[in-house]
């Protein structure tokens, strides 16, 4: 049987009459990288925020391997590795002097994983943090997020600013971390990612989750786009009840739902002069629940 780490519970949280995040319920397992996807202003970084109890909830809770998380449990925060989508830091500090500050707030010597994580992202221990590129300071950030060895990684936007080889570099990292046993909450707006990385993915929309699926049974949806030409076309958008994207003479384009042997079925006894099936990227896949 799978172990919960993260199990939310009808979190909401209104800014105000603004709703941010609104009866948002959801189970995160041991070894998992979720993704978590929606635009931006979705309510993605509102729900990390609340639950990292950086911000107050307007009701719901957060457990933590079965425990309630609040705001002052040391023990649980131990386990926690977070990387913000923005990051702050002081800026009058070099990367050396952030990072040993940070090293101090341990009891367990983290200085190996340290020199690790420096050399493998590339980064400059001597630069002041004020004279960091954006793509440096979310290095840093996420070598803070890593290097105590935590057991569960709350990640917002994560590769934003980095270039496509420390994208890769990181994707690797993230991928030896779930081997470890790691669970790890992955938020983004960038569809590609999720694809690479994640087992499961969920979908947020303002501030609803709507969807919740693995990436094996998403990517098995029957949705497709069929392109077709018939002198019969007046029928067959009858019979079928087509979702039609495009309509040119005797052809049209739709998103079909059916099987590719159910849609056979339907059109067989239609003279069809050229009939395309598309399967859907994963990009249409979301614009398809995002409708």
């Amino acid at each position: 049987m799978e172990k919960c780490i993260i199990e939310i519970q009808n979190l909401t949280k209104y800014y105000g009459k603004i709703k941010g995040v609104e009866d948002l319920s959801l189970k995160l397992y041991e070894g998992e990288i979720f993704g978590f996807i929606g635009p931006n202003g979705a309510g993605k970084s509102t729900t990390i925020r609340s639950i990292m109890n950086l911000i107050n909830k307007t009701s719901g809770k957060v457990f933590i391997e079965g425990k309630e998380f609040v705001k002052d449990d040391i023990k649980i925060k131990e386990k926690i590795g977070y990387l913000p989508s923005e990051i702050y830091l002081y800026n009058d500090l070099t990367v050396k002097e952030m990072l040993d500050y940070h090293e101090s707030f341990y009891k367990k010597d983290i200085h190996k994983k340290r020199i690790e994580l420096v050399t493998r992202f590339k980064l400059d221990e001597t630069k002041k943090i004020e004279d960091l590129s954006l793509g440096n300071l979310k290095k840093l950030g996420i070598i803070l997020a890593f290097v105590h060895d935590p057991k569960i990684l709350i990640l917002d936007e994560p590769t934003s600013g980095l270039d496509p080889i420390m994208q890769n570099v990181f994707y690797d990292l993230l991928k030896e971390e779930k081997a470890k046993g790691k669970t790890i909450f992955y938020s983004t707006h960038i569809l590609s990612e999720v694809s690479k990385i994640c087992d499961r993915v969920g979908i947020i929309k303002d501030g609803k989750l709507i969807k919740v699926e693995s990436m094996e049974d998403l990517t098995k949806k029957n949705l497709t786009f069929v392109t077709l030409t018939s002198e019969q076309l007046e029928k067959i958008k009858k019979d079928l009840n087509v979702n039609i994207i495009s309509e040119n003479k005797n052809t049209i384009k739709f998103r079909n739902n059916l099987t590719s042997d159910e849609l056979i079925k339907k059109i067989s006894k239609y003279n069809i002069d050229k009939i395309l099936i598309e399967e859907f990227t994963l990009e249409e896949m979301f614009l398809h629940y995002y409708k």
